[in-house]
């Protein structure tokens, strides 16, 4: 049941993040919430040391450091610093949660540009037909959280509780 419980929660809240995101520009606080939640709840009973959990718990809090710097500064949504926050707690330290910064940043670069490409030709786009959320065209902020989702979905084999279930 825990392994299955690892396998799932993560991904699933990351997906429902995106899709929260990309059809309404926010991201709800329950995600975030069960996100961290859900990783106090499971660290122990994957085994993981008292001291790794306690790791993994400061790694977010340096992350939301950050991110609240970048919300101070209009650069970051707060949906956003909460859910990259939380995520970054099931990476803890090392090469995971590095591995997971950067491919957020590379797909947050890669989204933003499709969608200020997207809302310059919003104009064809709407005159060919196609049905896009209208948050996507006509709001000026970035659905950030599918960024973080795919670059979550990518590292998460790589996070120190999955790299356990699977040598197991």
């Amino acid at each position: 049941m825990v392994t299955a419980a690892i396998f799932a929660i993560f991904p699933f809240c990351l997906a429902l993040a995106a899709f929260n995101d990309l059809f309404s520009m926010t991201i709800p606080n329950r995600i975030s919430l069960a996100l961290l939640v859900s990783f106090v709840v499971l660290a122990p009973l994957s085994g993981m040391p008292v001291m790794e959990i306690g790791q993994h718990l400061l790694a977010g809090v340096l992350v939301l450091a950050v991110c609240l710097v970048f919300f101070a500064m209009r650069v970051m949504g707060g949906g956003d610093a909460k859910l990259l926050t939380a995520a970054a707690v099931w990476f803890g330290f090392g090469h995971a949660l590095t591995e997971f910064a950067v491919y957020v940043s590379v797909f947050g670069g890669m989204l933003t540009l499709v969608i200020l490409i997207l809302r310059s030709q919003a104009a064809a786009i709407q005159a060919l037909g196609m049905q896009l959320p209208g948050s996507l065209l006509l709001e000026k902020k970035i659905p950030y959280g599918i960024a973080i989702a795919i670059g979550g979905f990518i590292a998460y084999p790589s996070s120190p509780m999955m790299v356990s279930l699977i040598g197991q």
